[in-house]
């Protein structure tokens, strides 16, 4: 039961150390204005957007994210990604400790 408590200690400081977290992914695209009578647009350059996508319930959403939540924003993908590897790497590791536990009670 020990075993159990500081399983659930350390995953609660591995994951409070990933907060915040997001799954996404966050691109920079250059879009047209709508003012009719921007120079950039009118000479071809296009100004710099950024977009948050992700996925809900099997489709594929997108959001225009401002420019200053760009890296806050940046840091949560990241650890999303850190906190998707944990999980990963949990699963087998409690399988093996629940393996060892009922050879050697």
């Amino acid at each position: 039961m020990n075993d159990n408590l500081q399983a659930k200690q350390k995953w609660q400081q591995q994951t409070a150390a990933l907060w915040p977290a997001i799954k996404g992914s966050l691109a920079k695209v250059y879009k047209p204005c709508i003012r009719k009578n921007c120079r950039a647009c009118q000479r071809g350059d296009k100004h710099p957007a950024w977009l948050l996508s992700w996925s809900s319930q099997g489709r594929r959403r997108t959001m225009y994210v401002p420019h200053a939540m760009v890296a806050p924003l940046s840091k949560a993908i990241r650890n999303g990604r850190r906190l998707e590897q944990l999980l990963y790497r949990t699963g087998p590791e409690l399988l093996r400790k629940y393996r060892r536990n009922i050879r050697n009670p």
